[in-house]
């Protein structure tokens, strides 16, 4: 009778990853000399270091896009062939999550052991566009409910073999940040 079991997953490269040494293996990890996206033109920071993602707007319709692109307005009804760049909204609702219980396959980095995560798909406040991404380590999906309100922000992804910590837009829990500040006020 021939076996099904799972075939042994693939070790990780431990030296390229920041994860690695939380996890208890051995090797130098790389220390962070700066951050950069991990994917470029998708968001950006203002001088006081909030994040804002970049989407593009065409002008003839109204119709908004995200990740951001130069040319071809999607809406069919539209035969618009220039989009504008334009900074959107960085609260919604959330309008639909998920729980991703599985590691991606390689090339692509993850923690080993991995740890579950949620991903959100928000709302814009403003320009009513569903956006997808990462909800920040320490949600996860059972602390979610559809309609609440979300917020923009970063977290890193993974650091390279170079030092540069690759980051990501992400979604929180809008109000997290003063929520948590009351707590530890409450624990002095």
């Amino acid at each position: 009778m021939t076996s099904y079991a799972p075939r042994p997953r693939r070790p990780q490269n431990c030296n390229t990853f920041q994860f690695c040494a939380r996890a208890g293996y051995a090797g130098p990890v790389p220390e962070v000399i700066r951050q950069e996206p991990a994917v470029d033109g998708w968001f950006a920071t203002d001088d006081a270091g909030v994040p804002h993602l970049i989407g593009s707007k065409c002008p003839e319709c109204g119709t908004y896009v995200f990740p951001p692109r130069a040319n071809n307005c999607p809406n069919p009804g539209c035969a618009s062939d220039t989009l504008e760049s334009v900074a959107l909204s960085t609260r919604g609702k959330l309008w639909s999550y998920t729980e991703n219980r599985y590691a991606p396959p390689p090339p692509y980095p993850s923690p080993d052991p991995f740890e579950p995560f949620a991903v959100a798909a928000v709302e814009l406040a403003e320009e009513g566009l569903i956006v997808l991404g990462k909800v920040v380590e320490g949600t996860l999906a059972a602390d979610l409910k559809v309609g609440m309100e979300m917020e923009l922000t970063t977290m890193p992804l993974y650091t390279d073999d170079d030092g540069v910590q690759r980051i990501v837009h992400a979604w929180k829990r809008a109000g997290d940040d003063a929520e948590r500040s009351d707590e530890k006020e409450r624990r002095k």
